[in-house]
């Protein structure tokens, strides 16, 4: 039954990509980050959606070449330069084949982030997007949560089977970045109920429902028993607190929820999580800084890095300070430190740093006009997800798991979105509309361009 309604809604995503590429980037997200054909057990499991996806977008982006434009930016730049390290460090690597076999994976993700970021240009487009993210990941944390609350905190929630975020830990940091993007759902629900597959659905539920969603993806993110993602959601809450602009409210929920949501916690999970504190006498934590140690040793070794395979018995020998404890990085910048060395680093860093600063425009993007809120929401929002993977990739080898460079893409889209929009109104747009530029104009260009 789940595979015949995979390939369902799949059939029905492809129909609509052939009219317009940016369904077609849509069926590749909802793959990529989802994996829904890996929660059936039939014929679906094993079938190629995504190539068949990459397939139906590009053709569907030379049929209408109207509905693509090139996401000029500093981040596609930076993204760019940091794909054509990768090939030099690929091929100057200790392992290359074994490399180059992950660096063809890191290129399609790579790719299709281009291309989503070109075929979403409207408010409307912008906004579905999110919907299939959240959707994506709020499956798994609804799920997650509910289990969490019915086993009183015992029991350690999981990711989808077969996907980047299958650990404990990595789901829990893909439920902490998705829970700004759920609120920021709830703050454009008179946009959102405006969509053909939610015009059915009262705001008042609509907003209860994310609300739940909200709750159950953080009970999902303590139930994953993950000490990164305490950390994380810690970072989180107080970002979102800080960037409020009902502090009183929100410092008051946070202050009620999150006593009870540790306390409902079993003592496993607060014993777990004071090793914080003695991570000397773990032995996991120190793992990790032995395979942290052994990429400052690589990079310092090695201007281009050992390439994509670091955690093999033959790097550890030569660079870990203990060779026997054979793990992967547990960090995205150490991963990307031992892997491309400290240029491959600088460019990543520079990456997310122009995608941080994207959101911080948005957030000001037109001051004082109503029809910009949603995009200053929307700034304000994504830098708390942002937040939340850079405190929780720092425990983690996530730095080519693909939804962090949607959330970028989401970003451009709406950069490119605002400054156009800028431009109109400051030609004389506002003019012809009269006073109620601001109000009309919202409404007849605002929510759908």
């Amino acid at each position: 039954m789940r595979d015949l309604l995979v390939l369902l809604l799949f059939s029905y995503g492809a129909i609509k990509a052939f009219k317009n590429p940016y369904y077609g980037a849509l069926l590749w997200v909802w793959i990529g980050v989802m994996n829904p054909h890996r929660l059936g057990w039939g014929f679906a499991y094993s079938m190629p959606f995504a190539l068949i996806s990459v397939i139906i977008t590009a053709m569907s982006m030379f049929a209408h070449p109207k509905e693509v434009r090139w996401p000029k930016s500093a981040p596609i730049s930076i993204l760019i330069l940091m794909v054509f390290w990768m090939c030099v460090t690929t091929a100057l690597a200790i392992h290359p084949a074994e490399s180059a076999s992950v660096l063809v994976d890191v290129l399609k993700v790579m790719l299709m982030v281009v291309v989503t970021a070109a075929v979403v240009r409207t408010r409307e487009e912008i906004l579905g997007l999110i919907g299939v993210l959240v959707f994506s990941i709020g499956y798994f944390g609804a799920k997650g949560g509910i289990f969490t609350i019915l086993k009183g905190g015992s029991e350690r929630v999981w990711g989808p089977t077969a996907s980047p975020i299958e650990g404990n830990n990595e789901l829990a940091v893909a439920l902490i970045v998705t829970i700004p993007l759920i609120y920021y759902a709830m703050l454009q629900a008179d946009t959102a109920l405006r969509l053909p597959v939610l015009k059915h659905v009262g705001k008042k539920w609509f907003k209860r429902g994310l609300m739940t969603l909200i709750c159950l993806c953080t009970f999902a993110a303590l139930g994953s028993q993950s000490r990164g993602a305490l950390l994380a959601i810690s970072a989180m809450g107080a970002m979102l607190w800080w960037r409020s602009k009902s502090k009183l409210s929100i410092g008051l929920v946070i202050l009620l929820l999150a006593p009870a949501a540790v306390m409902f916690m079993p003592d496993e999970w607060s014993s777990r999580m004071h090793t914080i504190k003695t991570y000397d006498e773990d032995e996991s934590a120190m793992g990790r800084i032995n395979a942290w140690t052994m990429a400052f040793n690589i990079a310092n070794s090695r201007l281009f890095g050992a390439g994509f395979v670091t955690d093999s018995p033959f790097v550890y020998q030569m660079y870990a300070p203990n060779p026997n404890f054979v793990i992967v990085a547990h960090s995205i910048y150490f991963q990307i430190l031992g892997q491309h060395g400290y240029i491959g680093l600088l460019l990543y860093l520079l990456f997310w740093l122009k995608t941080y600063q994207i959101a911080g425009r948005l957030e000001k993007s037109g001051a004082g006009l109503e029809e910009f809120e949603w995009v200053r929401q929307l700034g304000t929002c994504f830098k708390v997800s942002l937040v939340g993977f850079a405190v929780g990739g720092a425990f983690l080898s996530l730095a080519y798991w693909d939804m962090p460079y949607y959330l970028m893409g989401i970003l451009v889209a709406t950069d490119l979105w605002s400054r156009r929009r800028l431009a109109e109104l400051g030609g004389g747009g506002a003019q012809r509309s009269g006073t109620n530029a601001v109000g009309t104009m919202s409404v007849t260009s605002g929510v759908m361009q």
